[in-house]
């Protein structure tokens, strides 16, 4: 019976922690075809002030194709308004061409 109960509660904690997983959102920033790695990282720690939306870590290859589509904040704890002050500060920027919402629901299509 012990061991029916640790099957269970395994199994559960799994499920969560691939829930958890599954809940995942962060904002991608696209950039100008022109724009320098300088302004890119400018345009990040600009905006990682914002509550609930951090940003994520950088592509380990620090190439400008890399960088100008690795900008990512978080925003899976973020509320409206927290994406609203994100998509403002990063508005301000001319480099800045959108902010594209995304999940790992969306990844693969």
């Amino acid at each position: 019976m012990a061991a029916v109960a640790a099957f269970a509660f395994l199994c559960l904690t799994g499920c969560s922690k691939m829930d958890q997983a599954l809940d995942k959102q962060w904002m991608v920033v696209q950039f100008g075809p022109h724009t320098t790695i300088a302004t890119v990282l400018h345009v990040r720690a600009a905006c990682s002030h914002v509550k609930n939306a951090p940003p994520m870590p950088l592509p380990a290859q620090h190439s400008v194709v890399n960088m100008m589509y690795g900008v990512r904040f978080d925003t899976t704890n973020a509320s409206l308004a927290d994406m609203s002050r994100l998509q403002t500060c990063l508005s301000q920027f001319k480099a800045v061409q959108g902010v594209n919402p995304e999940s790992t629901g969306d990844e693969g299509s």
